[in-house]
């Protein structure tokens, strides 16, 4: 496969400045609720998924920075998170099918904590000019479906009325972009876009043509070629 992804992650880069003049915005209006401050981690070791389009572009800049010594250190790192955040998953899904509420579920989730691979000995990213938009608004309120959620170490209180950012609206727009790669690289796989992953996961994937489904133009007319004659 040859296809160039940057049209896409230029897409991206566009939506993770909206996020950061948001978060900007939030700051500015309630300077005293934003702890956020250099040397804080909490962001860092939430629990929470990427986009297909995410994962990509977190493994593009990530491939594209780190080389040798160093990104063998990363990998080994972003391995051992990953084992963690599987076990996480999979008790969860254990408790769903033993019938437990999934907003339960969700809340014991959001308690959970693992340290992200691209945090170094000194608390700060690795790879922090390309950060998920997960990890550019947290510290400010943000809305998922009716409910308010913010960082526990911010100023906000419960309750209060705040700005938030609108989850359900950017995540839809991931999920956008991702069809639109899917739809490039004419993907097999009907569902790929809506694929969510760590980013330890993205750090460790090769994303290529087996990964992505990616099919030729010689497949495609022969797969439709065999759905004509289905249909006759």
């Amino acid at each position: 496969m040859d296809i160039d992804f940057s049209p896409f992650f230029k897409k991206y880069e566009a939506l993770a400045q909206l996020a950061d003049e948001t978060f900007d915005r939030v700051k500015q209006a309630h300077p005293d609720c934003v702890k956020c401050d250099n040397g804080c981690s909490d962001c860092c070791n939430a629990l929470f998924d990427l986009s297909l389009i995410e994962a990509l572009y977190i493994n593009h800049k990530f491939n594209q920075k780190f080389d040798g010594q160093a990104k063998e250190q990363l990998i080994n790192r972003a391995n051992s998170i990953d084992r963690k955040i599987y076990k996480i998953k999979r008790q969860a899904h254990k408790d769903f099918e033993s019938g437990k509420k999934e907003i339960e579920i969700l809340m014991d989730m959001s308690l959970k904590r693992a340290r992200c691979p691209l945090l170094n000995v000194n608390d700060r990213c690795d790879l922090y000019d390309y950060r998920p938009i997960t990890c550019r608004l947290y510290g400010i309120p943000i809305q998922i479906g009716n409910m308010s959620h913010t960082c526990n170490i911010s100023g906000f209180e419960e309750g209060g009325k705040y700005p938030s950012a609108k989850m359900d609206v950017i995540h839809q727009r991931l999920y956008a972009l991702s069809l639109e790669v899917a739809i490039a690289v004419r993907s097999k796989y009907s569902k790929i876009a809506e694929m969510l992953v760590p980013l330890s996961m993205a750090l460790l994937t090769d994303y290529n043509d087996e990964y992505l489904g990616f099919r030729t133009q010689e497949e495609i007319d022969k797969k439709a070629l065999a759905a004509g004659g289905t249909d006759g």
